[in-house]
């Protein structure tokens, strides 16, 4: 189907709009929406907050839902269910909407083609898949809870050029520069969860917030505790500026073993609504990470600098011969203040 100029001009303003929910919609997807009459945008609008109105709604809000002959463009596929707010279809078809472009049908089973149908169905022409792939990175950790359960895991690690990460003393503050730490907090803002382990909340003390806008709630930091060595309550983890789940005897469905189930505990994350989790860990529980299968992006910044062989490695995990490696696929490059940022999937 061929789109035009403007059309992908509007979309593309629509998944910009989107963005700006990203702090403050919780579990539901980031969705933008732009309304066009006689060629001319008349409306643009986006979903704000979670349990409030959609985009769509936001928009036809602007022009009093006096929506005939208008055209929307829209970036994931209107809702047709009674959630916290009334379907989305109902408040398009009552306007008046002629025509509605889509970006992508929505990964809840409970919608996914049946918003399209219920507006096609009511005489409404409806394109899809304009800036689709857009459209799905930006809601790439909705789409993975939707259809497996679990967040969208990226794991964050800094490193020296020749791969340590920490001594083995535990010290590992700081290897990269003031730059690189910054983005992470900016990556940190991206997640709506943070998850490590007991042993960097023990050596480091670290604070896990993204100390970039007072206005914008922190993610929630997650402790995998597996031996209930967290006991101090004065460690930063356990301030008010955010929340902290922590993963221990406590929990006794994620320890079949004796040790937290990684998959488990993803799981009960994804039902919390969390989309996006950001993995600040050691070696240790990255290794365990990578052979659950459970890391799906990886943030390597590499600082120029050498940290020798009293080292702990990126990620701890048992190969011993070079057929076993595990590969990866570098998306992207781009240098960080003195510092070098990979980002990298599996192969």
């Amino acid at each position: 189907m061929a789109f035009s100029r403007q059309d992908i001009e509007c979309m593309a303003f629509a998944l910009k709009l989107s963005k700006k929910g990203r702090a403050s919609v919780g579990a539901n997807p980031m969705v933008g929406c732009v309304i066009t009459r006689d060629g001319k945008i008349v409306a643009q609008d986006y979903h704000r907050q979670y349990g409030k109105s959609h985009a769509e709604v936001n928009a036809l809000d602007q022009i009093k839902h006096q929506g005939k002959g208008t055209k929307l463009y829209v970036t994931l596929e209107p809702c047709s269910h009674q959630g916290k707010t009334p379907p989305c279809t109902k408040a398009l078809i009552k306007s008046g909407v002629k025509n509605v472009v889509v970006a992508m049908l929505d990964p809840n089973p409970m919608v996914s083609g049946r918003g399209v149908k219920f507006l096609q169905d009511a005489g409404i022409e409806v394109e899809i898949g304009l800036l689709q792939s857009e459209a799905m990175e930006l809601n790439r950790g909705f789409i993975k809870r939707m259809e497996t359960g679990i967040p969208f895991v990226t794991t964050k690690i800094a490193m020296s050029l020749d791969g340590g990460t920490a001594m083995n003393s535990g010290e590992s503050q700081w290897i990269t520069s003031d730059a690189a730490r910054l983005d992470v907090h900016k990556l940190r803002s991206n997640n709506q969860a943070i998850m490590t382990g007991s042993g960097t909340i023990i050596n480091d003390d670290p604070k896990m917030t993204a100390r970039l806008n007072d206005s914008e709630p922190n993610p929630l930091r997650v402790i995998v505790d597996s031996g209930n060595k967290i006991t101090d309550q004065k460690l930063n983890i356990f301030s008010s500026d955010a929340s902290t789940l922590v993963l221990n005897n406590d929990n006794s469905k994620l320890l079949p073993n004796g040790k937290i189930d990684l998959k488990l505990a993803l799981i009960m994350l994804g039902k919390m609504g969390i989309n996006n989790l950001l993995l600040e860990a050691g070696s240790g529980l990255n290794g365990a990470m990578l052979e659950a299968g459970l890391i799906d992006e990886f943030i390597i910044y590499t600082a120029p600098i050498i940290l020798g062989s009293d080292t702990k490695p990126m990620i701890d995990i048992p190969l011993t011969k070079i057929s076993e490696k595990i590969q990866l696929n570098i998306l992207n490059i781009r240098k960080i203040g003195e510092d070098i940022k990979i980002k990298a999937v599996l192969k």
